[in-house]
């Protein structure tokens, strides 16, 4: 590995000398500079860290500062002055000076104050690698597909990641890939460098929510010994990801939205306002609209969240995309299972494209998975996918003819699934026999269509 090198900055030759002399005993490269001009030219050849003394021949060290961090902010300058008051102190921090030292100064003090610097240096750069190679998959074309649904889909999400929206709103059935698309939304916007932050909204009581939320000061709580920061204000600058925000608690929503509206929050237990800047995307498999007609969502809240709406298809009204997916997961767990299946049957992707995947795009996944599990050739079959087994051949779709003026296909379906239910007594699994699917596509559509077994009298 190259040793670091160093730029030292002084028009007293023998201070130059003495610096070099010892820092290149410590293993570094060291260059030099007697004055403003050449310091700035030096620095252009790509150093790590400046030793920059306060006054030079050409210029002061606080202009010459400023010059380095506006052309590389992320060189770090130890100021070296024999003229030390607070307010140079002052003015050097502001400026981003990393530290300053005293004239004259101790050898020892200058070596420890650069190996800190340099190991500053070493961990942000550790850990800007660590955000790209974090970035790395989420591209746009992490999600799979060249459908019409999908591209526009696409197209908006480049838009509203390079734009300033502060509020992201993504609805979609579950399984569709809300959370894959958030974090394409950080990693493909001006924030991808900052934190993303998640959280499922319906995975915690409100108390526990509102703590991990906003955070908390010592003692606003039963075991609340210490200050505790919460996802919002550890995120500044990047992103928060709040999924299920339909799951909310009404109470968090006024708080949400006042921090929305404000850009501002109380920690539980606080008086006084933090201010962040996040953007915040929402996600929910909720017709928020309906919830809001019901009472339980916030009307304010819901329009406040949903100036940048993206509504991800489901996998139904995507089925041209349904190869392209299944060949990205067969890769995928070809890797992992450390297999060579080389693909599926054209059998099975007929069926896999027939099946309706009420678990959307999770599901697929999943059953590529199960079958990747299973197989022992190099290729996947029909038998691979128990789930669309049935997915052709409909006991009724010979025998019904469409009527002149059409029918409803929302209603025939809620029609066929209410009977299966009122003949089996509500019994889930007997009512998807009736109709030729599984328990899980049952329960679907259930919650599809609002249905709601008879209290009995």
């Amino acid at each position: 590995m190259q040793a670091p090198t160093i730029l030292v900055v002084d028009d007293e030759q023998l201070i130059r000398w003495s610096l070099n002399d010892r820092l290149s005993r410590e293993g570094y490269r060291v260059v030099e500079a007697a004055s403003a001009a050449e310091a700035l030219e030096r620095h252009g050849e790509g150093v790590d860290l400046v030793l920059l003394d306060f006054k030079l021949p050409d210029g002061d060290g606080l202009t010459v500062l400023k010059r380095i961090k506006e052309a590389d902010p992320d060189t770090l300058v130890i100021l070296l002055t024999a003229y030390s008051t607070v307010d140079t102190a002052v003015e050097a921090m502001k400026a981003g000076a990393f530290h300053y030292a005293n004239k004259p100064f101790n050898l020892d003090e200058i070596a420890l104050l650069v190996e800190k610097a340099l190991e500053t240096t070493r961990l942000r750069r550790e850990v800007r690698a660590l955000r790209q190679s974090q970035a790395q998959p989420y591209s746009l074309d992490r999600i799979v597909g060249r459908s019409k649904a999908v591209s526009e889909v696409k197209t908006l999400m480049q838009k509203v990641a390079a734009s300033p929206a502060s509020t992201v709103l993504l609805t979609g059935e579950s399984g569709t890939g809300k959370d894959l698309a958030a974090k394409v939304l950080h990693y493909q916007s001006d924030r991808a460098n900052r934190p993303f932050m998640n959280i499922t909204c319906s995975a915690l009581p409100e108390t526990i929510l509102e703590s991990e939320l906003f955070g908390h000061e010592r003692g606003a709580f039963t075991d609340a010994r210490q200050q505790k920061r919460g996802l919002l204000e550890s995120a500044d600058g990047g992103t928060v990801f709040l999924d299920e925000i339909g799951e909310m608690a009404p109470g968090l929503q006024a708080k949400l939205l006042r921090f929305l509206e404000e850009k501002a929050f109380k920690r539980v237990g606080g008086i006084a306002d933090v201010r962040v800047d996040v953007r915040v995307i929402a996600a929910t498999n909720r017709n928020l609209e309906e919830e809001v007609k019901k009472g339980r969502f916030r009307e304010d809240l819901y329009y406040r969240l949903n100036v940048l709406p993206i509504v991800l298809p489901p996998l139904r009204a995507r089925t041209d995309d349904i190869p392209a997916l299944v060949h990205y997961f067969v890769d995928a767990y070809n890797s992992e299972f450390r297999k060579r299946v080389k693909g599926v049957t054209d059998d099975a992707m007929k069926k896999l494209q027939a099946y309706g995947w009420p678990g959307n795009v999770r599901e697929l996944r999943n059953a590529v998975e199960r079958a990747m599990l299973l197989a022992d050739g190099d290729e996947l079959t029909a038998a691979h996918f128990p789930v669309v087994s049935g997915a052709t051949s409909g006991k009724l779709t010979e025998g019904i003819e469409l009527p002149p003026n059409g029918i409803d296909l929302e209603q025939l379906e809620r029609s066929l699934v209410v009977q299966a239910l009122e003949r089996s007594g509500w019994n889930q699994t007997r009512a998807a026999a009736l109709l030729g699917v599984n328990r899980d596509q049952i329960r679907y559509r259930i919650e599809k269509f609002g249905l709601e077994k008879p209290a009995v009298s």
